[in-house]
């Protein structure tokens, strides 16, 4: 006898994982193309250039936005990796902790660079 209310375990990470992905890629496209717009419009980019355009707040939090996209975008492909390839459970809980500390690592080290000062 077949039940119509099938009850489904599991972490349901495919949809999720597969949405995240690509509203980040879109987010890092965007800032892509604004800095190549900006390289175009300035006829390429020196030092004078870039302190000009990271002195407004706007473009520090399109660069934050983009890397908290990179860090995200780089957290779901490493952790599906991780899932699908590393058996040993003590072994990948061991990839994703050191994973996941690169990346709050490199989050807050673009905290520093674009809100640190000098």
């Amino acid at each position: 006898m077949v039940t119509p209310n099938r009850i489904v375990v599991g972490a349901h990470y495919g949809w999720r994982d597969w949405l995240l992905q690509r509203v980040t890629a879109v987010a890092m496209v965007l800032y892509t193309l604004l800095i190549l717009a900006l390289a175009l419009w300035h006829g390429g980019l020196d030092y004078a250039a870039w302190k000009a355009i990271f002195a407004g707040e706007a473009f520090r939090i399109a660069t934050f936005v983009f890397m908290a996209s990179l860090l995200w975008h780089a957290w779901v492909g490493v952790r599906n990796i991780a899932m699908d390839y590393v058996k040993p459970v003590w072994l990948r809980l061991t990839v994703q902790v050191a994973v996941i500390g690169l990346l709050v690592g490199y989050a807050g080290w673009t905290i520093q660079v674009l809100w640190g000062g000098t």
